[in-house]
């Protein structure tokens, strides 16, 4: 890529590696991601282990560099990293989970990876780049090489060299290689090892996006299932036709082998032992379970293509499923309602075509609504004890019980009037129970007003006072021929 100044300029404004590098804060940014996220391997924390580790971070810089060297609290600065627009962290909810997680984004690498190729180095090895150059070479020419002769002459010449090395080997002349070559092989080593982890999370973000543009897909789409079908899936193929995707396919069932996993294993503990490159590089210990964690989320990412997919797929299934039932629930419903009908003819009739005409004049005037006058002014507080009084005289009359006792003259005769049941029930709780036997409805009678006629209903009351209430002839009339002495003596209790 040519580095011209307008495209410096724009990767200037775009690069979250950029930003990181030039922000003011930058030498913790790149520490404290290189500590959590680089050395320790790290792909996924929860928010509240990650704010544990930044608070121990600054409160440890805090008191050896000042107490307002970072004023702020580990979670001001957490939020101010993980914001969208800086592109530095990725915050996420795991399935399942109500916490957030986070993650370093692809810019932490570059970055970090930028900062250590800076540091000066004591030893710098280059034959044994030189020797990878040489075997990618052959690789690219031998397996490029379609010729069955030129490809039989190349073997033949790699059996003749293994050949003669196991003469030497048989003779006693073994080649060792001494600690300057192995130290510089190792170098090369852990530095591949890191890049291609570094890789595999950018592998991971070219995925996420491509998932993250099919949830948009999907929520926008109006069309046909088969033309979101074509389209996603011509997107997936282009993805794992690319040269990224078939390399990392192959990375990943290299990976999944179990003794191309067991020989890394058993290679890596025999270069540890080796005194010639001194203190070996514990990320290199984990690092094969990183690749196979990295590779597995990536590959989750993938799985999540097709889960969006066939849950679109469902939802949409179960719809048109649904709207399939209701439809032949509703034939069933009407076939059963027709099934004992005599068939008739069926003719279609169509209201003739008519305007329908309503006058100006037909419609009723506004009538203004009455507003009652209340006077609220000259109220006088009343007498507490009278109020005590009259709450505690307060009468309750039993409807059920005088409801009864109707039902139960109505069991021998079709009708009963008011005053033959009061003289046969006399009223126990005066102008009150009067006034209730006015107001009872039931089914199985009905209450009959004569305002033409008046009539007088006696009773005494609790203080042996005769008294007399003029009222309109009330008659009591059976209307369902159910009731019978039996029933009424068992409601009345």
């Amino acid at each position: 890529m040519e580095l011209d100044y307008d495209r410096l300029v724009s990767m200037r404004r775009q690069s979250a590696a950029w930003r990181l590098l030039a922000a003011t804060n930058a030498p913790l940014l790149l520490s404290f991601f290189n500590k959590v996220f680089v050395e320790h391997g790290i792909r996924s924390i929860t928010s509240s282990d990650l704010i544990e580790r930044l608070d121990d971070e600054l409160f440890a810089l805090n008191e050896r560099l000042g107490p307002r060297t970072f004023p702020q609290s580990a979670e001001a600065y957490l939020a101010d990293w993980a914001d969208p627009a800086r592109g530095w962290l990725r915050k996420y909810y795991p399935p399942g989970s109500d916490e957030p997680h986070y993650d370093a984004t692809v810019a932490v690498d570059k970055a970090v990876s930028w900062v250590r190729s800076l540091q000066e180095r004591s030893f710098v090895g280059t034959e044994s780049r030189l020797n990878t150059i040489f075997d990618l070479l052959r690789q690219m020419a031998f397996g490029a090489e379609s010729d069955p002769t030129t490809r039989l002459a190349e073997l033949m010449r790699r059996r003749n060299d293994i050949d003669r090395e196991i003469e030497r080997v048989e003779a006693g002349e073994v080649d060792v290689l001494d600690g300057s070559a192995l130290r510089d092989r190792y170098q090369q080593v852990t530095a591949t090892a890191h890049d291609l982890l570094a890789d595999l999370r950018e592998v991971e973000a070219n995925f996420r996006e491509l998932d993250r543009e099919l949830r948009r897909r999907i929520a926008l789409w109006g069309g046909s299932k088969g033309e979101l079908l074509d389209e996603v899936l011509e997107s997936r193929e282009s993805i794992a036709r690319s040269d990224q995707g078939r390399s990392f396919q192959a990375f990943y069932d290299f990976l999944l082998t179990p003794s191309r996993r067991e020989e890394l294993k058993k290679l890596l503990a025999a270069v540890e032992t080796m005194e010639a490159i001194g203190e070996p590089d514990p990320r290199m210990r984990r690092m094969p379970r990183d690749w196979l964690e990295a590779a597995e989320r990536t590959q989750s990412t993938v799985r999540q293509l097709s889960e969006q997919l066939r849950r679109f797929l469902d939802d949409r299934m179960r719809a048109e499923d649904r709207r399939v039932m209701e439809l032949m629930r509703g034939i069933e419903a009407h076939a059963l309602a027709l099934r004992d009908a005599a068939p008739v003819e069926l003719v279609a009739q169509i209201d003739p075509a008519a305007p329908a005409i309503q006058l100006l004049m037909e419609r009723p005037l506004y009538a203004p609504v009455a507003k009652a006058a209340i006077d609220s002014t000259g109220i006088e507080a009343g007498d507490d004890e009278f109020a005590a009084d009259a709450l505690f005289e307060a009468v309750h009359v039993d409807p059920a019980r005088l409801t009864a006792g109707i039902r139960q003259a109505l069991g021998t005769r079709s009708q009963v009037s008011l005053s033959e049941l009061v003289h046969d029930y006399p009223l126990e709780q005066g102008l009150a129970e009067l006034v209730a036997y006015l107001t009872l409805s039931d089914d199985h009678f009905t209450t009959v007003f004569d305002d033409s006629r008046q009539e007088d209903i006696t009773w005494v009351g609790g203080d042996s006072v005769r008294r007399v209430a003029s009222v309109p002839v009330v008659t009591y009339a059976r209307t369902s021929p159910s009731i019978a002495w039996a029933d009424t003596d068992t409601e009345a209790q």
